[in-house]
This record gives C-alpha cells, structure tokens and sequence, in this order.
C-alpha cells in the first residue's frame, strides 16, 4: 500500500504572526505553527514531551521555542529538543504557494 500526503490548507501567510505561535488541528493532530523572525513557516507537534506543554503557548527565539511550562528548548525546525533535556516531536512540512500557507501530512 503506498503512502500518500496530504495538504491542508491552514490561511495566509499574514495570518501567522511573526515569533508566535498559532494553534491549528488538523485530524486529531494538534500542531504548532511559527512564523520565524526570517518570515520562513514551521510547525512542529503541539505538545511539549517532557509534560505536554502546548508549544504554540511557549516564548519564540530564533529557530526555537521554550515550553511554557518547564522551559525546555525545542528547535521548530527539526523538533529536536536542546540538551541538557533530551527528547524530539514530530515536525511537519510546511509549503507556501502563492502567500497560502499549507501544512503536509500522511493521507489516506
């Protein structure tokens, strides 16, 4: 069986605010969407694996936001979380077309 992708539209790019985060659901799937201080989109799981913090809650710099509830250091474009902490959540690409915005994801 072959494994298709999905895109979803999910708003223009002017709808991403720039350093902060934007909760969108996409299925079941809670996923953080950052425009980077450089205008590139990323989104990345919405959920903090230390605790479940929601990461379109956390404070942005650069290429990584920080879990509100704990501080860990979460890199938005890979998922990787920054030692000392250890740990990663699932990223998504992101295209834009035309200033619309959509988020790829695993389809049916």
């Amino acid at each position: 069986m072959e494994n298709t992708i999905k895109r979803v539209f999910i708003g223009t790019k002017e709808d991403m605010p720039r350093k902060l985060g934007k909760t969108t659901v996409i299925g079941n799937t809670e996923i953080a969407v950052f425009r980077l201080e450089n205008g590139n989109i990323r989104a990345i799981e919405n959920r903090c694996p230390h605790k479940g913090g929601v990461l379109a809650e956390g404070i942005v710099s650069g290429e990584f936001v920080f879990c509100p509830m704990h501080d860990w250091k979460i890199c938005i474009t890979d998922g990787k979380v920054q030692a000392p902490d250890i740990g990663c959540v699932k990223s998504f690409p992101v295209e834009v077309i035309e200033d619309q915005v959509f988020i790829l994801v695993d389809g049916e």
